[in-house]
């Protein structure tokens, strides 16, 4: 095996075994397991275009990305993630960690919007106000909030109608001191449903909002250049 495969190898091991303390808090393993990936991905490169070098500068810039799609799962976010879980137990709201990284607030349509509409309902509210508090906490954060409808009615209706939900519930966020360059609205209308559209419980499922909140990683420390002298 050649130096650079036996660097390349040694990196990745590490990496491995970044990510395989066992007693690592949920954060923990989440930060440590993002490292790992961007740490071997890095290595890998690295080995490729520039030997040992460059593989050990690789990997050192594949661990300051720290996670998949470049987030971090921070105490900050777990944090958040319950508060919100206590905050809507038992309202038929989802709260999860994704597996990049992100929190997901998945809002059905029976808590959030009315048949049609985009007038946030009263509950909606409550949970609105509880998870702006945490984002004005936490200004690390950002905010994507896409909405969805069924399949009843046209495009012409549906997508209209799902970047409504998505921009009312960012405006109820703005209204509660989250800053507008935080938070991004989409609405994807009929075309991402999460249940069959035979049913009116599909359709229900369908009609929905998702709220995603996550930290970027920070960027890697740039690395030093040689100052080369002048030429005598």
């Amino acid at each position: 095996m050649n130096k650079r495969i036996q660097t390349t190898a040694a990196v990745l091991s590490l990496a491995l075994l970044a990510t395989g303390c066992a007693n690592m808090s949920e954060t923990q393993q989440g930060t440590a397991k993002g490292a790992g990936i961007g740490a071997a991905a890095g290595a890998v490169l690295g080995a490729v275009t520039g030997g040992s070098s460059g593989a050990a500068k690789g990997a050192a810039i594949g661990a300051g990305v720290g996670a998949i799609g470049g987030y971090v799962w921070t105490q900050r976010m777990e944090d958040q993630r319950k508060k919100m879980e206590a905050a809507t137990q038992g309202t038929g709201i989802d709260v999860v960690k994704t597996e990049d990284n992100q929190l997901k607030i998945n809002v059905p349509s029976d808590i959030s919007f009315d048949v049609g509409r985009a007038d946030i309902k009263a509950n909606f509210a409550t949970v609105l106000d509880g998870f702006a508090q945490g984002l004005v906490a936490n200004p690390q954060s950002r905010v994507r909030i896409v909405g969805h409808t069924d399949s009843t009615g046209s495009d012409a209706i549906n997508d209209p109608l799902s970047v409504n939900r998505a921009t009312r519930t960012r405006d109820h966020l703005v209204a509660r001191g989250v800053a507008l360059s935080r938070v991004d609205v989409s609405g994807m209308g009929a075309r991402q449903p999460i249940a069959s559209n035979d049913s009116a419980e599909g359709r229900g499922r369908n009609r929905r909002v998702e709220i995603f909140m996550a930290e970027a990683a920070p960027a890697p420390a740039p690395t030093p250049t040689a100052t080369v002298a002048p030429a005598r």
